[in-house]
């Protein structure tokens, strides 16, 4: 609760805030890309969620920061075991996630009084207000929600059958976590290289050996897990496993935790290294195909990721105008100085660029889901853009915030030092930014997927009825992005791989903050949408006097 008096010289503290309603446009946004009903029944908790962001689950997440979980690996009375303790702060937010907001869930069943599965705009919309409190726990809710989603397209019925409920259970002493173990020491991001060894048994199970060198939410109940199970090279010979915590009996499975990593963010969740020693798993899908059919969960992860990063930004861009609407220097609130107002609208056009994308991400992945061909296509690559995009713009972004906070930003008791620290995490986990930008060739040589996105943001770039001349800019910046990227994947140009995968995601985000600004009530957008035009696109003199953007007066001042 905060002093009806502030001292006077009195740092501004934004603890208590609603992240949801001091967040301008969210409300408008969310509601453009909600079904209308869905919209009103959520909007009670969105607002709830916004405060506890601002205010319980920030103080939970700061603790459980702080006091990083453990790993007991014997009991007092001698007996081996494999315990990762966590803090009562940390407990406190899973409860929450898992179970009171249904996060992992809410894709596979009614959650929230709703009667059905959600689609991802409304899971991402919860989640990117989660988020800007709390980053590490997503990954563990992500991870369960990814692994429920592959078990069921890929799983044998028996096995989906014997998992599902515990899995997207609401009942949180009931739940089933989930977990992702594919990293090894000695291949890194090259998949091909995986040495953990799988084989069959006489049961029909399958036991695996090997280490697995970053395994994050490490005492999952389940992960899937891949292991070479043929004797062919590379990836023809990984199959994809399901591994129980429990054996079918009862008893603890032939795997360890090593040790827990001290990692630079995310230190509220549990990462570790997993030594399999014969642990019993289970085939998921067909052998030998592991590495195509886990690409289904890290895609999914890799879209949490750029979610993730894109609620990072939304923080900490609240926090930044925040301070600079209340902080005073040389007579003049910060945001009121000329070289401020440049930054802070630098700041909330990325930040701004990465919500539209998580949105239209959201859009294309959930007509893909509903069997529409082009939109899996879309989902293909826009899934990449953002991953490779947001998640770097979000260290930018976080530092940024930092700075306008001053030495404070620089403290741990305030936010600022942990978004930032989180922010990098976006940028190496489920693919460094070079796979991911190599992979957004990928999608576009294989997969067909620059037709779809072409069209998709013509199709926007029309509805949004801008007068002429900036329809023509528009157009032509897309035409030259999407020229770029396909020479890059035709000819297979691998140092060309990022600035094609910033083309596009840069006039996709304009055309579609372009499109929120007709269709979301939300006309300033469009100076946004210019502004990514003019800074991220269009050819710029580094030595020519700028004037600087006139309009911004329309995203910085309410």
């Amino acid at each position: 609760m905060k002093p009806d008096i502030e001292l006077a010289g009195a740092i501004p503290d934004s603890r208590g805030t609603n992240l949801y309603r001091a967040d301008r446009d969210a409300a408008a946004l969310f509601a453009h890309y909600l079904p209308e009903k869905l919209f009103a029944h959520l909007a009670p908790t969105f607002d709830r969620l916004g405060g506890l962001a601002g205010g319980r689950l920030d103080e939970l997440a700061g603790i459980a920061d702080r006091n990083p979980p453990t790993l007991s690996v014997r009991r007092r009375t001698g007996e081996d075991c494999n315990v990762v303790e966590k803090h009562p702060a940390y407990v406190e937010m899973e409860r929450l996630a898992f179970s009171e907001l249904g996060l992992a869930a809410v894709s596979h069943r009614g959650v929230l009084g709703w009667p059905e599965p959600m689609p991802p705009a409304a899971k991402y919309a919860l989640t990117y207000l989660f988020v800007q409190a709390e980053f590490g726990l997503m990954c563990p809710v992500s991870m369960t929600d990814s692994l429920t989603r592959t078990l069921k397209r890929y799983g044998d019925p028996k096995l989906v059958a014997r998992f599902i409920d515990r899995l997207t259970t609401l009942d949180f002493d009931e739940l089933t976590q989930g977990a992702m173990f594919m990293t090894e020491q000695g291949a890194g991001s090259d998949v091909s290289a995986t040495a953990t060894s799988a084989a069959l048994q006489a049961d029909g199970t399958w036991k695996l050996i090997g280490d697995k060198w970053f395994c994050s939410n490490a005492d999952a109940d389940l992960g899937m897990v891949l292991a070479r199970s043929e004797d062919a090279p590379g990836l023809k010979g990984v199959s994809l496993f399901l591994l129980p915590r429990t054996k079918a009996d009862g008893a603890p499975n032939d795997y360890r935790i090593l040790r827990l990593k001290d990692k630079l963010g995310t230190r509220s969740m549990a990462s570790g290294e997993i030594r399999l020693e014969g642990a019993e798993a289970y085939l998921v899908g067909e052998r030998g195909r592991g590495f195509q059919q886990m690409a289904d969960m890290v895609n999914n992860s890799r879209l949490s990721n750029g979610v993730r990063a894109s609620a990072l930004m939304r923080r900490a861009v609240t926090e930044a105008l925040f301070i600079s609407r209340r902080r005073q220097a040389f007579g003049k609130r910060l945001i009121e100085m000329p070289l401020m107002r440049r930054q802070l609208a630098k700041m909330l056009v990325w930040a701004e660029q990465a919500r539209t994308m998580m949105f239209l991400t959201a859009d294309a992945l959930d007509r893909a889901n509903r069997g529409e061909a082009e939109a899996a296509k879309l989902a293909r690559v826009m899934t990449p853009l953002i991953k490779f995009r947001a998640c770097r713009d979000a260290r930018k972004v976080t530092g940024d915030a930092m700075e306008v906070r001053g030495g404070c930003g620089y403290i741990e008791e305030w936010p600022d030092a942990r978004l930032l620290r989180d922010a990098h995490l976006g940028s190496i986990w489920e693919g460094t930014s070079n796979i991911v930008a190599l992979d957004v060739s990928r999608a576009i040589a294989k997969d067909g997927a620059l037709a779809a996105l072409e069209a998709a943001n013509a199709a926007r770039l029309r509805e949004a009825t801008l007068d002429a001349p900036t329809t023509a800019q528009f157009a032509s910046a897309l035409d030259r992005a999407c020229a770029l990227a396909e020479e890059v994947a035709t000819s297979r140009n691998e140092t060309m791989a990022r600035q094609a995968a910033s083309a596009l995601y840069h006039i996709t985000s304009a055309i579609g903050l372009a499109h929120e600004a007709r269709h979301a009530g939300l006309p300033h957008r469009l100076t946004l949408a210019k502004m990514v035009l003019a800074h991220r696109l269009l050819p710029r003199d580094p030595m020519a006097v700028d004037q600087g953007d006139q309009d911004m007066s329309a995203i910085l001042d309410r």
